[in-house]
């Protein structure tokens, strides 16, 4: 899957969640699946960097995801 594709798919599954406080055919807002989406990438690469020698390339695809996420 390339970056912008991941990127996309984060953001939907984010957007797709339904909030305890939401009612059934609510969603949550385009902005906020897309701040949820960086939090998670942000977990992703700080989890990554821990081990950034071995992890150049995997750190690298979420370093794009991240930057694609930006420019949705």
């Amino acid at each position: 899957m390339s970056p912008k594709e991941k990127a996309e798919n984060l953001v939907e599954k984010f957007e797709s969640l339904n909030s305890i406080k939401m009612s059934d055919d609510s969603r949550i807002e385009y902005p906020t699946a897309r701040q949820c989406a960086l939090i998670a990438v942000d977990e992703v690469l700080n989890a990554l960097e821990e081990h950034r020698w071995q992890n150049r390339l995997i750190m690298d695809y979420w370093e794009e995801i991240k930057q694609e996420i930006k420019s949705l």
